[in-house]
């Protein structure tokens, strides 16, 4: 993964504030801990901070335009990337190198906003236009890669971590009555738009955002849309095959050493047999990584999330795939140890002992490989959650997964947060009617597509966002 950060400044002349990019880059270090780079000109300030995966030297940020007037910063990775090349060379663009940063850029060359809709994959990435003074944002479909700004009296900062949209003179840690219902009752959720300090937003997935001198607009490319499903079974399990085996396959395009996560489930198990093959095929040996906990054979419980142990799954893949395999034990104290550092990572409170062995495990992984793809959100997509197949829990009117805001406001003092139970159903409420549905859906399926979005917002969302605070490698949710 990579950092991006900047603002813009229509008042004051965006160069005179050099030291606040150098306080954003730093923020975004962990994100891109092999190079740096920068733009200013009078009206705005750009930085990038790079981990390095494709075209070392094509791909280095801020990349310009051959006319130099358009300049992109860029985190994620295009997984069309060759399509979208031979498009534009068909229409007459050269490339310099074979980064998907190139494209992307020549992409906006050509199509403007309307290249957007053609991306397939994970991103965030802000573009300059210096003559017509003006900032584009955007954020890839399901909100992979994050992307914060905050209005400022003379534009705008943005960045792909909260800490760095902080760094801004103008924007203060500051929580207000939205920003403490959201961490006390929600957390480690949030609403999607939602940065949860005051000023700070989150661009929503799907979503691109323009600033000019005088007008803002936020517009969607790409929304979730209810359809009749045609395929019968047979049919299905073709067309899921072939979408998976898809997705992994564009996702092991890398110039550094890459590896996958196996835990011995059924999401990374496909995936490390689908790189397996593509890896034996080119005569090389895929290696694997999975994590556990000293003494877990002793303390294992099961549960409605994980009902086995992994490990005997875990070496029944091994064996029956051939990687090399890493296992990496993480001790208890290490564990607790990373707990504030993990809260650092994600810039908020988060999923505690999770995503601090995530961020023990990734520093562990990041010493063999830069590049993992892992089965991240298989869960929400295919339905491996209780309540998905649980109906007493399918139908109950709250978010499942959180269902405990009585208890949650019993444990504050009086007047601490107010209006917590209407905050919390309104936005429950308020996502249910994002859901599109069909007149054809029985009631179940209505209410499987109001929990597919309710995953969608929050619960992946969340994973997610752990997922990319892990740092120290480039996860891949192929899955």
């Amino acid at each position: 993964m990579c950092g991006i950060g900047g603002f813009v400044d229509y008042e004051r002349d965006a160069r005179r504030f050099t030291p606040v990019a150098q306080r954003m880059k730093r923020t975004l270090t962990p994100r891109g801990p092999d190079a740096e780079g920068e733009y200013s000109d009078l009206d705005a300030l750009l930085v990038h901070r790079r981990l390095i995966v494709i075209d070392p030297d094509g791909g280095k940020q801020p990349m310009r335009s051959p006319d130099g007037n358009t300049i992109l910063i860029y985190n994620g990775e295009l997984y069309n990337t060759e399509e979208i090349r031979r498009d534009l060379v068909l229409r007459g663009h050269r490339f310099a190198g074979h980064s998907d940063t190139e494209v992307l850029l020549h992409a906006f060359l050509e199509w403007g906003t309307d290249a957007f809709p053609r991306l397939n994959g994970i991103f965030a990435f802000a573009i300059w236009q210096q003559a017509e003074r003006r900032l584009i944002l955007c954020r890839d479909r399901l909100g992979v890669k994050p992307l914060f700004f905050a209005r400022t009296g003379g534009g705008l900062v943005f960045g792909s971590t909260i800490g760095t949209v902080l760094c801004h003179p103008e924007i203060e840690p500051v929580i207000d009555a939205d920003g403490l219902r959201t961490l006390l009752l929600l957390g480690p959720a949030r609403p999607p738009a939602a940065g949860v300090f005051r000023q700070i937003e989150s661009l929503l997935p799907g979503h691109y955002a323009i600033l000019t001198p005088t007008h803002f607009t936020d517009e969607a490319y790409w929304k979730l849309e209810a359809h009749e499903h045609p395929d019968d079974l047979e049919g299905t399990i073709a067309r899921t095959h072939e979408l998976i085996c898809d997705a992994a396959q564009r996702q092991l395009v890398s110039d550094v050493p890459l590896s996958c996560f196996l835990s011995g489930g059924l999401d990374s198990s496909i995936l490390s047999m689908l790189a397996a093959k593509d890896y034996a095929a080119r005569g090389e040996t895929l290696h694997t990584w999975s994590v556990d906990y000293r003494d877990n054979d002793k303390y294992f419980t099961k549960s409605s999330f994980q009902p086995n142990s992994d490990n005997e799954y875990i070496q029944m893949m091994v064996n029956a795939l051939g990687t090399a395999h890493h296992n990496v034990v993480i001790e208890p104290e290490a564990l607790c140890a990373a707990l504030l550092p993990a809260t650092d990572a994600r810039d908020l409170p988060g999923m505690a002992d999770v995503d601090s062995s995530l961020l023990l495990f990734c520093a562990e992984v990041k010493k063999g490989a830069t590049v993992c793809l892992s089965g991240e959100c298989a869960d929400e997509l295919f339905g491996g959650y209780p309540w998905y197949h649980r109906e007493e829990i399918l139908f109950e009117d709250t978010f499942p997964w959180s269902r405990s805001v009585d208890l949650r406001l019993g444990l504050l003092a009086p007047d601490v947060v107010r209006d917590g139970a209407e905050f919390v159903r309104e936005h429950y409420l308020d996502t249910c009617r994002r859901a599109e549905k069909l007149p054809s859906d029985s009631k179940k399926d209505a209410r499987m597509r109001e929990m597919f979005v309710l995953n969608l917002d929050w619960f992946m969302a969340t994973l997610l966002e752990g997922s990319v605070a892990g740092g120290y490698s480039d996860r891949r949710a192929a899955a």
